[in-house]
Parts: structure tokens; sequence; C-alpha cells
């Protein structure tokens, strides 16, 4: 005997229900009284608004409480779903499909009250309704990683963060801009408008470490980089597309920037979804470098699945991943803290130990300062030199000492293989660091040039140990290796 879904117990229909996403859970609902009663399941639409958003608890999309998970039905009743009875099962699915969501709320005050946590979900729905919802869950991702990481590491980054722009808002950027920005990057500034930066000089944001992309230091050259609100969208863009020669064909926006008087500034481009990043030859003319392979950028619309893509959501993804694998730090300078975009694992960053002096290196390319024309002088590589005595202090020929002090430099600096520079020297950036066991070491950050995209450093530093000055040594000098560590230009840049 042939045995229908009306037939099965509680349990076992619960059970395959269970397994439905939200708008298959819709449409059983439709078929008949018994599964209605199972597709209205408090735990079936918990774990939906966990699934497909991340929410543990019932938040709206501006991340103020909704209603509760456990709510009452519209007329103060018990929990129940109430469907008209004049209102055909047919007419409700070509409703919800005609607005991509499941019971907006004209829908919902009309035909049918949804009980428990299918009101938090059908807020989201209602709310993203004109976006893919793929694409809706994927940026929410995105953002979950950030902020998450925020609030666990950076919480003072994670406050600059502004509430998300409504399509006003953004509507308005598009007509005075005369742009019209990909739907990734739309949903990203639906979620979050940027930072508001206001810890620099004078209560700015000129100078301010809190950019939630970070960057990086070398001699006087200090760059942080933050999210632009949309208002400040406006204001740069029309202030820099004046010195500026784009083709005519293209739209350029402004969307990320340095915070510090380093002119660096990250360009969308609204035709091709692009983010591009200005050269030293920006003001001059116009030259920029993408941030993103041309390869995986999708900026075509896209309603049956989330693989629509800018570059915007592709490099910010990336950057959410480098943070959360520790690839990238925060990093402490004085009583300020920022992130820093010196990788800090390998392949990116060497480590090697020599005599208990450790020495950790990794370098970052700097567009800012790069010149796709001048093939001398074409890409800047910064690089960061981490040194420190372990705790055991420096070990020479088996005698331990409490101190050392590094006197010399060696280094060989590569392009493609081929040697392009051999230095030796005295100290390094003009000093002689004294390491203690266990002390907070040493850093200090240079640059090189290079002709190719790629190469390498490597080298070694000259210690002297036991000793408080150069004119008083303990012991016979030794050489603590620098391994190498790759110059490259990254397929991501930040």
């Amino acid at each position: 005997m042939e045995m229908g879904l009306e037939d099965l117990g509680d349990l076992a229909l619960n059970s395959i229900v269970s397994k439905l996403d939200a708008k298959d859970s819709v449409a059983v609902s439709c078929v008949s009284k018994k599964l209605r009663v199972s597709a209205s399941e408090e735990s079936l639409w918990i774990n939906h608004c966990y699934q497909d958003l991340g929410l543990s608890a019932p938040i709206d999309p501006l991340g103020n409480p909704a209603p509760s998970f456990k709510e009452e039905s519209a007329k103060g009743e018990k929990e129940h779903f109430v469907q008209d009875p004049n209102f055909k099962c047919s007419n409700f699915w070509a409703f919800a499909q005609e607005c991509r969501l499941f019971g907006s709320a004209r829908y919902r005050s009309d035909n049918v009250y949804w009980a428990g946590p299918q009101e938090t979900y059908h807020l989201w729905r209602e709310s993203f309704h004109m976006y893919p919802w793929p694409l809706v869950k994927r940026v929410k991702r995105c953002w979950d990683g950030l902020k998450n990481w925020l609030s666990a590491n950076f919480p003072e980054a994670d406050a600059t963060l502004r509430r998300g722009a409504t399509e006003a808002d953004i509507e308005n950027l598009e007509n005075i801009l005369k742009v019209k920005l990909p739907l990734p990057t739309r949903l990203l500034y639906r979620f979050f408008d940027g930072q508001e930066l206001t810890g620099g000089v004078g209560g700015t944001t000129l100078g301010s470490s809190l950019g939630i992309i970070g960057g990086y230091s070398f001699y006087d050259h200090f760059v942080n980089v933050y999210l632009l609100p949309l208002h400040q969208v406006i204001l740069e863009t029309k202030e820099i597309s004046d010195h500026l020669c784009f083709p005519a064909t293209s739209k350029y926006v402004i969307v990320a920037a340095s915070s510090t008087y380093i002119g660096k500034f990250f360009f969308l481009n609204c035709t091709t979804g692009q983010l591009c990043v200005g050269t030293r030859n920006l003001v001059l003319n116009g030259e920029m470098i993408p941030c993103v392979p041309n390869a995986l950028i999708n900026p075509m619309p896209d309603l049956n699945n989330g693989q629509q893509q800018d570059a915007m959501l592709l490099w910010l993804e990336e950057h959410v991943r480098r943070l959360q694998n520790g690839i990238i730090k925060l990093r402490m300078d004085g009583m300020t803290r920022s992130i820093n975009l010196f990788p800090e694992v390998p392949p990116f960053c060497s480590t090697a130990v020599t005599n208990g002096v450790q020495v950790r290196a990794s370098a970052v390319f700097v567009p800012e300062c790069c010149s796709v024309r001048d093939k001398s002088r074409q890409y800047l590589f910064a690089y960061s030199i981490r040194m420190r005595l372990l705790p055991e202090g420096c070990i020479v020929n088996g005698i331990s000492f409490g101190s050392c002090q590094l006197n010399r430099r060696h280094w060989i600096i590569c392009a493609n293989d081929h040697v392009v520079d051999d230095i030796n020297g005295e100290a390094v950036i003009g000093k002689f660091p004294l390491l203690y066991p266990g002390g907070e070491g040493f850093v200090y950050e240079s640059c090189s040039d290079l002709p190719s995209s790629q190469g390498s450093i490597e080298g070694a530093f000259t210690f002297v140990p036991g000793r408080s000055r150069l004119a008083d040594p303990k012991g016979s000098a030794f050489e603590v290796e620098v391994a190498r560590f790759p110059l490259q230009r990254p397929d991501y840049i930040f």
C-alpha cells in the first residue's frame, strides 16, 4: 500500500520538512493544513534564520531587535498559522514569486499571520527584495566575518562602522556622480555605510589608524586605508575627478583611501566592476593598477545564484579571509593599534633562528609608489624585519649571554632569481638594536624597488653577544640568518 505525506506521523513529517530551505518551506505550507503546521514550526524558521543570515537572535537589517522568535499572532491568540479561507495557494505563490520574498508585510496583514521566527526572516526578505537573495546572504557573511573579527580584536575600529545606507542614499550618489553602482557594492553599503573616522588630527579623519583595511609604514611613509562613507565618496570623487583624465566611457568612484597625508586612493569602475588603486603617476596621467584578478569579476545581474561579484566584494572577502587566518594581524606602535598588512605566516613571511636570535621578515607591494611606465623602478616593495632574543638568551659556542647587539647587515636582493643588489653596511636604518631575552625585540621597515613584479630578499645580520655597547664586546661576533622572503606583486592589492 502506497503512503503519502499525509499518512506520515508528525515526527517523520517534521524531519522531512526540516531538510527544506525557506523557499520550499513556504511552498509546502500551501499543500495542506498538516504540512502548514509542520512548515510553521519555530525550530524550522530559527534554523532558516541562522543558515541564511547567521542570526542567532531576532535582529532586523538595521541591527535593531526584531519581533521575538517566539511571538503571538496578530490577534494576540495562540501561535499558529492562519490563512484566509478565500485565498488560493496558487495566488499566494504567484505573489511570493513576484516579490521574491515569502510573506511581505502587506500580504501578511491581509491574508496570513506568520508566527515565531518567520517574522524576522520576512523582515530581511522584504528589506532586500530588490536584490538576488544568494547575493544578500553572501554579502552578509562577508560583513559578519569582518564584524566578528573586529569586535574580538579591534573593537575601536568596529565602532567606526556606520549604519547601513538606504536605497535613497545610494540613488542620491548615483544621480550626483552619474554612475550606477554594481549590485554587490550597493549591498555592501546597505549593510554598512563605510567608516566614520574622528580619531585623527583635530578630531578629523587625517592620521587615524582605525582603517579596517589597514596599512604599513616605512621611513616617513605611513598608510592606513579605510572605507569611505557615501557622502565622502561623492566629495572625494568630485574633487579628484577634476584633476584626472578618465576615459569618457569609464565611471570611477573612490571607495577607499588612506587616512594619512600619503595619497592612496582606490577607485571602483562602475562599468566593469574592477577596483583599481592609483600609482605615483595618478595625478600626472590617471595611472592605476587593478586590485583583483579580472577573470574573477562578474558584474552582470544573476537572479538565480550568488556568483555575481564585483571587485569590491571579492576584495573585501579576501581581506576578511586574511584576517581570520592570521595572515595579517594588529600591530601596536606606542599607544596606537592598527591592522598591519605585512604578512605573518609562510610562504609570505620567513622565520629563522640563529644562536637564540629569531628574525621574521615579510614584504608588501606599495602601489602608490610604483610606475607602470618606468621600467627601471616599476615596482616598489616595503619590507618589515622583526627580530628578538628568545627567552633562553644568546648561546654562542656553548656559552650563554644575556644580551646581544646588531652591528652589520648584508642583503642579497633578487629580481626574477637574478641578483640586482648586494648590500653590506653598518646598522639598520641608522640603529644598532640591543636585544634582551624575552624582550619586545626590535622592528624596522625599509623598502626596495625592482624592475620586475617578483623577486626576493635574503641575507644576514652580524651580532656581537653580551655587551651593552659596541665598544665593549664580550664574545665572538656571529651571523644571524634572514631567511629568504618574497617580493611579489599579489593578485589582490591592498
